[in-house]
Parts: C-alpha cells; sequence; structure tokens
C-alpha cells in the first residue's frame, strides 16, 4: 500500500487512527513539536503526550528524533505524564527537517507536516498548513525511511556535520527528556 494524504487526513490516519496501535516501536523525526491534542470520542481531546505515554505504559519503545527544545506549553504536559521521564528516547539534532512516523517497522508516513497541531492537521478542518505526505507499508520504502531514522538516531553523520556547538546531544546522545 501506498498512499497519498494531505491536510487533515495526516491528524486523522496516522496520528488520531495508527499511531495507537502501534505495539512494538513508534519512531517520530519532525524539526518542529509542539502541543497537539487528539480527538478520543464524543468532544473529547487528550494530549497527544498522554496517548505517547500509555503506549510506553504498554511497553512500546518510543523514539523521538527533533531539531529543537519545545516550548513551555509542551513542557508544562509533558511534566503530566510521568512514563515519558522514564520512557521517552529522545535525540536533538538541529540538522534534522525530515519528519516520519515509523510504526513497528512496518508502517511508515513521511511527508512535510511536522508535529505540531497546525502540521498534522490537529487543529480542525479551517486551521491547518497545507501538508502532505505518504503512508505506505511498503517494505523497501518503510526500511529506508527506518535506515535514515537510524543513521540520525546513532550519531553516524555527527563527526562530519559541523553543528557540534549547537547539538548537545551529538556524537553520543542522552536519550531522554531529563535537559527539559
Amino acid at each position: 500500500m501506498i498512499k497519498f494524504v494531505q491536510d487533515r487526513e495526516i491528524y486523522l490516519e496516522v496520528i488520531r487512527d495508527l499511531v495507537p496501535t502501534t505495539s512494538r516501536q513508534l519512531c517520530i523525526a519532525t524539526a518542529d513539536i509542539k502541543d497537539m491534542y487528539i480527538e478520543r470520542g464524543a468532544g473529547e481531546k487528550i494530549p497527544f503526550l498522554q496517548l505517547l505515554a500509555s503506549l510506553i505504559e504498554r511497553g512500546v519503545e518510543v523514539h523521538l528524533i527533533h531539531a529543537k527544545e519545545p516550548g513551555p506549553i509542551f513542557r508544562k504536559d509533558f511534566d503530566r505524564f510521568p512514563a515519558l521521564f522514564k520512557g521517552l528516547k529522545r535525540v536533538l539534532c538541529p540538522r534534522v527537517h525530515f519528519k516520519c512516523i515509523i510504526i513497528d517497522g512496518k508502517l511508515a508516513y513521511f511527508g512535510s507536516a511536522n508535529l505540531t497541531g497546525a502540521g498534522m492537521g490537529a487543529k480542525g478542518s479551517t486551521k491547518h498548513n497545507f501538508e502532505n505526505g505518504v503512508i505506505t507499508d511498503n517494505p523497501e520504502l518503510v526500511a529506508a525511511q527506518k535506515t535514515q531514522f537510524d543513521q540520525v538516531w546513532r550519531g553516524a553523520h555527527c563527526p562530519k556535520c559541523g553543528r557540534r556547538k549547537f547539538c548537545s546531544d551529538c556524537p553520543i546522545a542522552s536519550r531522554d527528556f531529563k535537559k527539559l
């Protein structure tokens, strides 16, 4: 399957419907990350961070690569979910601009949308950026995306990056949010 998605479809299909189905590992790469809320039933919304915490509590490995530190609203919500302190692994890399979500190494979204409400279309049908991407279970495409993710995750590019003074996680990364 290779499916083109755009605007609010990214939120509905990837964030709301697919991410919660993760059973083993969730890998997320984004340039920007902000607080985002997910619809759950009749008018209820929960923070995306609550969903990540519930995945961690179920034993899912959650790996996040992002380009800059999140803002104060994200940090305040982050502090509400203790499972994130123990289980969310992250790498901060100022060169990251690719965006992807890889579910259990078998399904991937990659496209233009940052992990923000406006980027993913979570704010509503009229409050979103114009974004697009692809959802796929094609083994070659998923493997290529996972290879790129893993290279950044383990710092394969760090020795030649030239941005070391801006990157506290390079080359041996502290992969948690204790620095927040």
